[in-house]
């Protein structure tokens, strides 16, 4: 492979790895222990 076709492909997985992360974050399990602020200043 050359050399510009691995890099491309490293850097296409660390997008997509970060946008899955970022995904599970929001939506997963851990929102759960995530807070709204706005919620939190309802008067």
């Amino acid at each position: 492979m050359e050399t510009t076709t691995l890099v491309a492909i490293s850097i296409s997985s660390l997008l997509v790895s970060f946008n899955g992360y970022a995904l599970y974050t929001a939506f997963g399990q851990p929102s759960q222990q995530l807070r709204d602020p706005f919620e939190e200043r309802r008067d």
